[in-house]
């Protein structure tokens, strides 16, 4: 059995000037969509994923054109600069978004509230102050969260 899990990423304070998008796909045949440039600080990525409930170890088996990476590894692509699509521009980056910590209890919590979604926050820049990059460390943890659409 299948069904739809609604997520937002949230990037917290990225660099201005600069666009970020979700990648869907992989390989040289992959599209970055939701590209968007940071507005009131933040940079909001709402979309679905499938999960299946069809792993060998029981644990959610999340899927679709965003889930990258082998089920019991998968993870979400953020594309930063020129990988986003973006011309002149320095940044050439990908965010690598773990989606390890989301479990049944969470999906179940998420999936049986309506207008209810879960939810991540990710430091938009590095140290330097530059836009993040690699595999990112949340602030926090995922969590259900109210829509605010």
């Amino acid at each position: 059995m299948e069904s739809e899990l609604p997520i937002r990423l949230v990037l917290v304070d990225p660099p201005g000037g600069v666009d970020f998008g979700i990648q869907s796909g992989s390989g040289s045949e992959y599209k970055t969509l939701f590209v968007q440039q940071p507005k009131n600080g933040d940079v909001i990525f709402d979309f679905s994923l499938v999960v299946a409930d069809n792993r060998k170890d029981g644990l959610p088996n999340l899927k679709g054109p965003f889930a990258q990476g082998p089920p019991a590894n998968r993870f979400i692509y953020i594309d930063v600069g020129t990988y986003a699509g973006q011309k002149n521009t320095q940044w050439s980056r990908r965010m690598k978004v773990p989606l390890q910590g989301i479990t049944w209890e969470l999906i179940k919590q998420a999936t049986n509230k309506p207008g209810h979604r879960l939810l991540v926050r990710i430091p938009g820049k590095a140290k330097d102050g530059s836009p993040n990059c690699a595999t990112v460390k949340f602030l926090g943890v995922w969590q259900v969260a109210k829509d605010h659409n």
